[in-house]
């Protein structure tokens, strides 16, 4: 990547769906070493816009990864989807799990070799679960699945990681050892968006934010997005800021 050049590039991008637009005209861009928050109401296409940027959807408009297309720079995204979408009754182990993001950088034809497995208990490591490498993915609790995958993601040695919805269904504890991770991730350079629902933690988790209904109607900092006027605009309804810890409570129109 050249000096100032933006790390990812998002313009005039637009999903549709049978003629409904699930996104319409984003344009956006990051610099490496950004944590983003992105949020919105339920349909607001937040896991669709991460899955255009991966090439998991269709869509009309242009994506560049350090000024290259998304087919050539896919080994250095990775993706933590919601824990819905997994099969948690897989017979698969924790090492295993990790070892999967290496498998792109194998040929079909050869065992994962050595280094890789290195690689991969080094991540573990890193997200503390080297003491479950053994054990069952469907075994773990929420949380610690999502340590899981975040260290497969680590593994894969990528420099921008979408993880959707990763606090869902998860205890205070194992989101506060995540969020610790994501820093220390960012810290190391990486760029990190995450799809997230609860407005009361937004200023504690992000450095930067995309507030998204179909259109998106901010971007930037977070104290420049998370604004009043903004949430209800994209929300469709008043807001009300309250409290010390900036709660926020969204009343629908």
């Amino acid at each position: 990547m050249t000096a100032n050049q933006p790390e990812i590039t998002v313009e005039r991008l637009s999903v549709n769906y049978d003629g409904h637009h699930a996104l319409r005209n984003i344009n956006f861009s990051f610099q490496s070493g950004q944590l983003v928050g992105i949020i919105g109401p339920n349909g607001a296409g937040k896991s669709t816009l991460i899955k255009a940027i991966l090439g998991l959807e269709k869509f009309v408009g242009k994506i560049e990864i350090c000024g290259k297309s998304i087919k050539e720079m896919r080994k250095k995204i990775s993706y933590v989807p919601q824990r819905s979408a997994i099969d948690f009754d897989f017979p698969v182990v924790v090492e295993d799990v990790v070892l999967m993001g290496r498998y792109a950088f194998v040929p079909w034809y050869k065992k994962v070799g050595v280094k890789d497995k290195e690689i991969a208990r080094a991540a573990l490591e890193k997200v503390g679960m080297t003491d479950f490498a053994k054990r069952q993915i469907g075994q773990l609790s929420g949380g610690q699945q999502q340590r899981v995958f975040i260290a497969r993601a680590i593994a894969q040695q990528a420099d921008i990681f979408f993880l959707d919805e990763p606090f869902v269904g998860i205890d205070a504890t194992s989101e506060e050892i995540i969020v610790n991770l994501l820093r220390q991730l960012q810290q190391d350079g990486k760029t990190i968006f995450v799809v997230h629902h609860d407005l009361s933690k937004v200023e504690k988790y992000f450095d930067q934010l995309m507030l998204l209904n179909q259109e998106l109607v901010g971007v930037g900092k977070v104290a420049d997005v998370y604004k009043p006027e903004l949430l209800s605009q994209a929300y469709k309804g008043s807001i009300t800021l309250f409290g010390s810890n900036d709660k926020i409570m969204v009343v629908n129109s």
